[in-house]
């Protein structure tokens, strides 16, 4: 029997190509992620080992707040540095000064500040700096700095040039060296700009009186450890001290969680629903094998042959097809690594990695999810070809028109009930509407595929109406082939049914969240113009813009928001701070339990939601700790509804700038008074913005316009990626097609024998392969389209807002491209049934 599968894999080269391509495709997107994953956690080690170099202990404060993205650590006296330097097991003592600077282009451009930080530093001369000057000098004075060199390459910039540096205002600089790690490598998008040490604290951290923290170089004789324990033995509470390593560790790990950890999830996601395209995809191509081989199948069992061997059989050549299609996919998955790792690159989002290349473990687990996948996928014809009974190899057998089953009929209907049901009462249903709706997805998921045999007879007889109608006997034939054999037809469509049901919902989660967007920007914003930094991840805005602003005559109000690194009541809740007396101006908190007017100085302002989750009323004290480790007692003097735009934490900007010697601001909105001209006075406020770092002043319109480009560009990748998806399921429809064409080789025959043209044959196939692809599309995009339905109204009952709003013009052009795909994907296929001898077709057994 394994003579008999080699064999009869060897005779059929075609169909094992064919059965292949679905699990090879898989298997390279898979090991891709696993091999640029991989590369990307190594070379960012690599590259914090050799940066954090020069320092064997980093000493700064114990008081860090995140907030969101942001962390915000407390500076430390600068006299800390001289006490230091007295330690005998101290060789060296640095400063360090660190905060956000964006460098400006020779286009006028900020250089990066989408994602990764655009990092301002103070260059200190020492042995062991790890960055290391190929171009200029150190710089000495106010206006002077160094950039990295990946920096300049973005910028088109040189020593000598004169740019702008953005921190919370604009300050012109002079470059005038250039610096890189003595490996050459960068971080990714990440952006380094150096100023002298006095002038980086005036820029970054607003005083010469502190520092971000003090690098310490050990002793001769001295081990980290060993000088980690004496410098903390020598600290106050309020300082902590690191090693090299826990600093390399931090890092890592800080990355990993945010960017990195989620593109990993991300690549691997999209891994999964490729792999499970392609088990469909090869599980109907072995179904479709099986059946040509009945009566093969029956006549092995005459001459002797077990149930036993027949399964072994089948099975054996699955598993020699897995073991060629992963060791392919492997291959295969090297390269597309390095093609995804380019375009990020390309796109801005390049990190640096080490060399990459196919691991052990990668490639163990490759092999292993390779031949699982394609196991599962032949197990059901496997068995079904074991079933096949002697008496089989007389009579033919070798089409299965089966399809419609009492059981699978009761058991699909129950299943996709449950799914409707669950998304229709998501919000009615226990406490966790986000789990029931992906419950209720899980079910239609599961369900359309069981009701995919039972209703694909009618289905294709319903999207095949017009082709018969409008193609005739061409139209007619291709009909009559979709709708014949419902379980093929069903089971060729439905790796496309879960290609386009994703894209379909990430479509719809994308236009909604533009209309939702737009609803709450509607529903709380009252003013005329919005300012918000160039970039998430640049440099805030000095409050002194606003004050600029608020002084022309034209405008009425300013209201300032920032982000408030500060604990209540223990809780990192991220509130923002403001001045509650100029927001009301230009926003709206709907119904306001309180004077929100009347707020103080002590004010903490809260979302009823917060406020009922918590059992705070207003008048209740609350404690708020600071970043810089004092805290007091602020009260709660309102209660708000729309919590949407703002957040559930508002405090006091009063409260929040007694604590911090660097207050930014990350959005800036403006009303104008009745009768101001917005043209005439936009001018104006645009010209007092450009001298604090150029942030974006758009109206409401821009804003939202420009949230959903943001959406937009994130779509375009999740497109990107699905496109692997929907090609493996192309890929399933051509090689159903190509089977199909070699069990209906004396059908053709006799249709051209009896006069049906080539050009006929081919128009047969390709309307067949229209018919599948629709048929496959229109249940993705229902699917897809219901299932969003469904997560927004469990959005809108645990956030609070959420407004389904599906892409009718994208959901369009999906269909329309299936059916130009499913011509492409029947080219092949229609090609060589028209070229079909007729005798020996019709000759044929």
């Amino acid at each position: 029997m394994k003579k008999f599968a080699l064999s009869s894999l060897w005779a059929r080269k075609r169909r094992v190509i064919g059965a292949s391509m679905a699990i090879i495709i898989g298997v390279a997107f898979l090991a891709s992620t696993m091999i640029l994953g991989d590369a990307m956690t190594k070379g960012i080690d690599n590259l914090f080992t050799e940066g954090f170099s020069g320092t064997d202990v980093h000493v700064r404060s114990a008081t860090a707040i995140s907030n969101g993205e942001i962390e915000a650590r407390n500076t430390i006296d600068a006299s800390v540095l001289d006490d230091l330097q007295r330690l005998p097991e101290v060789a060296g003592a640095q400063p360090r000064v660190e905060g956000l600077a964006t460098m400006v282009g020779s286009d006028g451009d900020p250089i990066g500040g989408n994602g990764p930080p655009t990092v301002g530093l103070n260059w200190v001369e020492f042995d062991r700096n790890p960055y290391l000057l190929i171009e200029g000098r150190a710089p000495e004075s106010v206006g002077e700095v160094v950039i990295d060199s990946g920096t300049a390459d973005t910028g088109s910039l040189a020593v000598g040039d004169r740019t702008t540096v953005q921190v919370r205002a604009a300050a012109a600089v002079t470059i005038v060296g250039i610096a890189e790690l003595a490996s050459g490598d960068q971080l990714g998008g990440v952006t380094f700009t150096w100023f002298d040490t006095t002038t980086a604290q005036s820029l970054l951290l607003a005083s010469e009186d502190v520092l971000s923290g003090v690098d310490l170089q050990a002793a001769p004789g001295v081990s980290d450890t060993e000088l980690q324990a004496a410098v903390q033995r020598e600290l106050p509470a309020e300082l902590a001290a690191l090693t090299e390593q826990q600093l390399i560790d931090e890092n890592t790990a800080a990355l990993d969680a945010d960017f990195l950890g989620f593109f990993k999830t991300f690549l691997l996601a999209f891994a999964v629903v490729a792999l499970l395209v392609a088990t469909f995809s090869i599980s109907n191509t072995f179904a479709i094998i099986v059946a040509q081989r009945t009566r093969e199948s029956a006549l092995l069992r005459a001459i002797g042959a077990s149930r036993r061997q027949v399964l072994g059989s089948v099975t054996a050549e699955a598993l020699m097809v897995g073991v060629l299609a992963t060791a392919i996919g492997l291959g295969v998955g090297v390269g597309v690594a390095y093609g995804l790792n380019a375009l990020l690159t390309a796109a801005g989002f390049g990190i640096p990695t080490a060399r990459m290349g196919l691991s052990v473990s990668t490639a163990v687990i490759c092999g292993i999810v390779g031949l699982a996948v394609t196991l599962l996928a032949s197990i059901v014809p496997a068995f079904r070809a074991s079933r096949v009974a002697p008496l089989a190899a007389l009579r033919d057998v070798a089409v299965d028109r089966s399809g419609f089953s009492m059981i699978r009929a009761g058991l699909g209907a129950l299943v996709v009930g449950m799914g409707i049901v669950g998304m229709a009462l998501v919000t009615e249903i226990g406490d966790s509407p986000m789990q029931i709706a992906g419950l209720s997805s899980l079910a239609l998921f599961v369900g359309f595929v069981l009701l995919g045999p039972v209703v694909a007879r009618v289905a294709s007889s319903a999207i095949g109406a017009p082709v018969a109608a409008l193609r005739g006997q061409s139209g007619v034939l291709a009909r009559r082939n979709a709708m014949r054999n419902p379980k093929r037809t069903s089971g060729t469509a439905s790796a496309l049914m879960i290609g386009t049901a994703v894209v379909a919902l990430f479509a719809s989660i994308g236009s909604s969240l533009t209309k939702s967007l737009d609803d709450l920007i509607s529903e709380s914003f009252g003013g005329d113009l919005v300012i918000t930094p160039k970039g998430f991840s640049s440099a805030a805005i000095s409050p002194q813009m606003a004050a600029n602003i608020d002084a022309l005559p034209e405008v009425d109000a300013v209201a300032r928001l920032s982000l408030a690194a500060m604990l209540v009541d223990g809780r990192n809740d991220e509130p923002l701070a403001t001045d509650f007396s100029t927001l009301l101006d230009v926003a709206s908190l709907g119904a306001v339990e309180g004077d929100l007017s009347a707020a103080g100085d002590d004010a903490l302002v809260i979302g009823r939601s917060y406020a009922e989750e918590h059992a705070l009323a207003v008048g209740d004290p609350v404690s708020g700790e600071f970043i810089d480790g004092s805290s007091e007692t602020l009260t709660v003097r309102a209660i708000f509804e729309n919590e949407n735009l703002f957040g559930y934490l508002l405090v006091s900007a009063a409260a929040w700038e007694r604590h911090t010697d660097t207050p930014e601001d990350f959005v800036v909105m403006i009303g104008l008074a009745d009768g101001a001209d917005l043209g005439a006075v936009r001018p104006q406020i645009e010209d007092i913005a450009a001298s604090y770092g150029s942030p974006n002043v758009q109206d409401s319109d821009e804003y939202l316009e420009s949230q959903g480009a943001q959406i937009d560009q994130m779509l375009g990748l999740v497109y990107g990626l699905l496109c692997l998806a929907v090609i493996i399921a192309l890929i399933g429809i051509a090689n159903t097609l190509s089977l199909s064409i070699h069990e209906r080789t004396r059908e053709i025959g006799l249709l051209r024998a009896v006069g049906q043209s080539r050009r006929g044959v081919r128009s047969t196939v390709r309307w067949e392969s229209v018919i599948i692809a629709v048929f496959g599309t229109v249940g993705g995009l229902a699917l897809g389209t219901f299932m969003c339905w469904g997560l927004f109204r469990a959005i809108a009952a645990t956030e609070g807002f959420g407004s389904f709003a599906p892409s009718i013009t994208t959901l369009g052009v999906v269909l329309v491209v299936a059916i130009v795909a499913g011509v492409l994907a029947a080219a092949r296929p229609a090609r060589r049934a028209a070229r079909l001898d007729i005798l020996e077709a019709i000759a044929a057994d």
